[in-house]
């Protein structure tokens, strides 16, 4: 039989822990993530919601920050919320130091502030109907590049995109009772695996 998949979550802020029991539900190992040499073991890596210049903050200790950028380049990768923030090549409102891996602009706290929250339902590409998304003082992608596939929208912007390896939500699925995303995630660490 083969080994679940080992799947870190970036353990620094925010949500991580609905995550980490989002990815147990689903076979997977869930691995908690507080220091870059966490990272060598991993299959796939979360990086969760919170506040982005806080997560920067927390990066700038100890080479985290080099570690997180050279693990993005090659290995599936997952950012929801100001983990997409953290992925986009370019950030604005205001601009902020990302890992510059994926090719979308995010624009931060587009959908205004914690009272501003909702949770929408809205169609996608994955089987199975409508998705919930539980939006939190969340980013827009406002652009994303021809390599970019969009899987669920939020009115005429992405909410959920695609791009080789590398998954960003502008929402929080972890926070709803829908496993798809967190499935589709495996399903690209799986096949980046056997590559």
């Amino acid at each position: 039989m083969a080994e679940p998949l080992k799947i870190g979550v970036l353990a620094l802020q925010g949500a991580y822990e609905a995550h980490a029991a989002m990815l147990r539900q689903l076979g997977a190992t869930a691995v908690l993530v507080r220091k870059p040499e966490e990272l060598a073991s991993l299959d796939g890596l979360i990086i969760p919601g919170g506040e982005s210049t806080t997560f920067l903050k927390h990066l700038e200790r100890a080479g985290f920050f080099d570690a997180l950028s050279a693990f993005v380049k090659d290995k599936p990768t997952f950012g929801t919320c100001a983990g997409a923030i953290l992925l986009a090549k370019d950030v604005a409102n205001p601009p902020q130091r990302s890992l510059a891996a994926m090719d979308i602009g995010v624009e931060r706290n587009f959908y205004g502030r914690q009272n501003d929250s909702v949770i929408l339902s809205a169609e996608t590409t994955l089987p199975g109907g409508p998705l919930e998304m539980v939006y939190i003082r969340a980013p827009r992608i406002a652009h994303t590049g021809p390599g970019v596939e969009t899987i669920a929208s939020r009115g005429a912007d992405p909410a959920l995109v695609r791009e080789d390896h590398l998954l960003a939500a502008t929402f929080h699925p972890e926070l709803g009772h829908d496993l798809r995303i967190h499935r589709l995630f495996l399903d690209m660490v799986a096949k980046s695996k056997a590559a």
